[in-house]
């Protein structure tokens, strides 16, 4: 399987490191997220992985080439030109990613869930997409009904996108882990172009498509913030 790496993000709430630098090369115990992600991934039998870069983007080549790619075979989706976030972003990298079911992960997301058992999720039920998701505090939340995806709220300006006949009250709300797995065939629906979040695309197309969350309770730290990576550094050694 192969695996894209989200590290194109200006990183406005990792100032003042991101003012000289891409948060893909924030520092947590020694080494960097974007090299973290890379074992991390590494450690499941994924070794073929695409990242996306913008913000100095430059000085993520200058990285991988340095350590070698980490023995990986890694491609680079250039967005230098203009950031496209998730879903402008996967849409540039779909020559990268055409043949099989793909993994997608946000850069600055630390974690220990088993990669192996969502993969056999998503082999299982065979959905177009299943997302990774815990309870746990977060001002945006998903939305489910029997497992499948029927909306998303922000929890504190009240905005909310739900499928006909669900709202807050009949469904179970989960925060999104910044981990996907993903069919292929998403690319044929993805309508939107340039710059735009892929959640807006899985919500156009839950009334049609089958889009599960793969619950977990692995530790997961969402690496965006200064006092994060203190926190960080508390769990991953």
């Amino acid at each position: 399987m192969k695996a894209m790496i989200f590290a194109a993000g200006l990183g406005t709430r990792l100032k003042p490191f991101t003012e000289n630098h891409p948060k893909a090369l924030a520092i947590v115990n020694g080494k960097t997220l974007l090299e973290r992600n890379i074992q991390y991934l590494k450690s499941f039998g994924i070794n073929d992985i695409v990242i996306n870069i913008h913000h100095f983007g430059q000085q993520i080549i200058d990285f991988l080439k340095y350590h070698n790619y980490f023995d990986c075979q890694i491609e680079i989706s250039d967005e230098r030109e203009a950031v496209l976030e998730t879903g402008g972003g996967l849409k540039k990298a779909e020559p990268f990613l055409q043949e099989n079911s793909f993994l997608l992960m946000n850069v600055d997301i630390l974690t220990d869930l088993d990669l192996n058992s969502m993969i056999r999720f998503h082999e299982q039920y065979q959905p177009l997409v299943s997302l990774a998701v815990s309870d746990r505090n977060s001002s945006r939340k998903l939305f489910f009904s029997n497992n499948s995806l029927v909306g998303w709220s922000n929890l504190t300006s009240g905005d909310s996108v739900f499928k006909d006949g669900f709202s807050l009250s009949d469904t179970d709300a989960f925060a999104f882990s910044g981990i996907h797995v993903v069919n292929p065939k998403l690319f044929k629906l993805m309508q939107e172009r340039g710059k735009y979040s892929i959640i807006n695309t899985y919500l156009d197309i839950m009334e049609t498509q089958n889009i599960l969350g793969y619950k977990h309770s692995a530790q997961l730290i969402d690496v965006g913030k200064p006092e994060s990576i203190q926190e960080a550094e508390k769990y991953f050694a």
